[in-house]
């Protein structure tokens, strides 16, 4: 009686499934209109407090740099302040933007899997559904028992409830991102799917050259030093205090030994981080080889069914491991996107490629 239905249900859920996975489970599906992680960035960078601030700083520093400049009385510790002033900020500007990208990609594929997840949990559920009407099947036909019926029951019945735990999930994860971008958190957003993964083929030494010049740490520990060495120039004469050349000299080697354990700490989170980036790429391509053996499995599921010798059920299981597999990719290269943005803050590099056009 109940086999009409149960095939109906099983039609409706190979569609969904097979609807979810031609999208690589983008959000598209939820909604006509959804934000996109280029736009979203975009947003964060253009109108986002913490890089508005920053932004505002260095101008403030660039005017009094130009003023100290062009004052003819401008002692030579005031204009290397000045100097330092600027170059100090711009590099704070520039790693805004990098810490930006890195919290609107955190936040951003917080709330897309969570959409993936609702939609994988929603065939879980068809699929426990289909399961549950079997086994009563069966046992009305007296070929199984209460207790697997019961079991399937719970089965099912975590399933839902896994469904509506992922479903209370959606609004928060969208109010951060809201937050984030100035948005109301009033509604849930909608993302769509991540563009093209950048591939990064630097080396530690690439990514390491340069580095003094735009990690706002080494910035400051390295003018630490300037500021200190001319400390010790302008003590080092008959007039002052010796007591005082050689405070300014003790501040000097502490100056020194800071930098040094900068550049230390630097460039091991560099290196941990192009590490974790390398990591990620592989897990990236363990996924696909899952995915592709769930693929062919898959397929002759099918093959098996049409030869009659598989159940509907069988092909419907393999279509909800199928797009699970499908899922684990996607979070795999989501974590590769993390990884770059961490990359990009420990370098002082753009590696994402997002923030380019933004000023």
């Amino acid at each position: 009686m109940g086999e009409p239905q149960t095939m109906k249900n099983a039609a409706f859920t190979t569609t969904l499934i097979l609807l979810v996975a031609s999208s690589t489970l983008a959000s598209s599906a939820l909604t006509q209109t959804a934000l996109t992680l280029p736009s979203a960035v975009n947003k964060a960078l253009s109108s986002g407090p913490d890089v508005s601030s920053a932004r505002n700083t260095y101008a403030k520093a660039l005017a009094n740099l130009k003023a100290k400049q062009l004052d003819p009385t401008t002692l030579g510790s005031d204009l290397l302040s000045a100097q330092q002033g600027a170059s100090s900020n711009l590099a704070a500007l520039n790693n805004a933007k990098l810490s930006t990208v890195q919290t609107v990609l955190s936040q951003y594929l917080s709330l897309l899997e969570g959409q993936q997840t609702l939609a994988l949990n929603a065939a879980q559920v068809s699929l426990d559904g289909r399961n549950l009407t079997i086994v009563q099947a069966k046992l009305a036909a007296k070929s199984a028992t209460a207790l697997e019926v019961a079991q399937k029951q719970n089965t099912l019945n975590s399933s839902r409830q896994t469904l509506v735990n992922t479903q209370a999930q959606l609004p928060v994860q969208s109010a951060g991102l809201a937050k984030t971008l100035g948005l109301p958190t009033t509604e849930v957003l909608k993302v769509s799917a991540l563009p093209a993964m950048p591939r990064v083929n630097a080396s530690l030494e690439a990514l390491s050259n340069g580095l003094e010049r735009r990690l706002p740490s080494l910035i400051s520990a390295s003018q630490a030093v300037d500021s200190a060495s001319l400390q010790v120039k302008l003590f080092d004469n008959d007039y002052t205090p010796r007591r005082t050349l050689e405070d300014a000299q003790i501040a000097l080697q502490n100056a020194r030994t800071a930098l040094e354990s900068e550049r230390k700490s630097a460039s091991t989170t560099l290196r941990d981080g192009l590490r974790a980036y390398q990591d990620a790429l592989k897990q990236v391509k363990l996924a696909g080889q899952s995915l592709s053996v769930q693929q062919k499995t898959l397929s002759q599921t099918q093959t098996r069914f049409k030869l009659g010798t598989a159940a509907q059920v069988e092909v419907q299981t393999a279509q909800v491991a199928t797009v699970n597999s499908q899922f684990a990719l996607t979070k795999a290269q989501d974590n590769v996107w993390k990884a770059l943005a961490t990359l990009s803050v420990s370098s002082g590099l753009d590696l994402t490629n997002l923030v380019e056009g933004v000023r």
